[in-house]
């Protein structure tokens, strides 16, 4: 007889339902259209975040987090600003993408289409 009252889970990541907000007026791009962003947490393990996070075309800056992330679907560039210690690189994001970002590194997300994710992130 089990021990643990604890089920193993499963989530298509594709079929997950998110529904989008436009971003901020501080995460605007100058001169580009802005995109809209939505999410759903699967989880916690620790102190860190588990789900799915989706962008449309479009741009937008933000200021990550700790973050490890799988490309599921979509295509972006992101831009690592020359910042906070940090120095100027270029990630091209197709599916199969796994990439890591440090806490307070400045970015530019540029999506030509639309970019879903994993994440993993404190």
């Amino acid at each position: 007889m089990p021990s643990k009252d604890l089920r193993a889970s499963i989530v298509q990541a594709g079929d997950v339902e998110l529904s989008h907000e436009p971003i901020g007026e501080d995460q605007r791009a100058d001169g580009q259209a802005p995109a809209t962003t939505g999410y759903a947490l699967l989880g916690t393990l620790g102190n860190a975040e588990v789900g799915i996070w989706e962008m449309s075309a479009g741009a937008m800056r933000d200021i990550e987090s700790d973050e490890y992330f799988a490309v599921l679907s979509g295509r972006a560039t992101v831009q690592i600003l020359e910042a906070g210690g940090f120095g100027a690189q270029e990630l091209r994001l197709v599916p199969g993408s796994i990439a890591r970002l440090h806490a307070g590194m400045r970015t530019q997300r540029t999506v030509t289409e639309t970019l879903r994710k994993f994440y993993f992130t404190l």
